[in-house]
């Protein structure tokens, strides 16, 4: 379930970054920090990027991060960031990002009940907006 991956202690709001590497970094530290995810599965979501370009942005301000449950992943795991300034990811149609979702799934199917519950959140443009501009962390566990 959705509610029982994206808890406080994986959730950070209005974070700096300076490039859209340190906002990656920004998302899989909270994973890495919860022993989720090894430090290398950062490296991993980086170089997909910068070989398949930005497919990750998924939606307008939007970008689910994710690599293959071989780059270290440890257990099913998200984490939520929102971006005190939006940063460009070179998506033409969905630049600037805002809102980052890091996804780490052990194998193919663990994550598909939580994936589906987050496309379901994501296609409330008013929940989105909402989380956008939260300022708490409970505002953002309500919606």
């Amino acid at each position: 379930m959705l509610t029982d991956l994206l808890t406080a202690d994986v959730i950070r709001l209005h974070v700096g970054c300076d490039s859209w590497r340190e906002a990656v970094k920004s998302g899989t530290d909270l994973l890495v920090n919860k022993n989720c995810v090894e430090p290398r599965y950062q490296q991993a979501i980086v170089a997909n990027h910068e070989t398949l370009g930005p497919y990750m942005v998924i939606a307008p301000g939007i970008m689910l991060a994710h690599a293959r449950p071989e780059d270290g992943v440890k257990t099913l795991a998200m984490s939520l960031v929102t971006l005190k300034e939006p940063i460009a990811f070179g998506n033409k149609t969905n630049d600037p990002v805002k809102l980052l979702i890091t996804l780490a799934a052990p194998n193919r199917n663990s994550h598909l009940t939580a994936l589906s519950q987050l496309m379901e959140l994501l296609m409330n443009a008013e929940d989105i907006r909402s989380i956008m501009d939260a300022t708490k962390k409970e505002a953002v566990l309500a919606i």
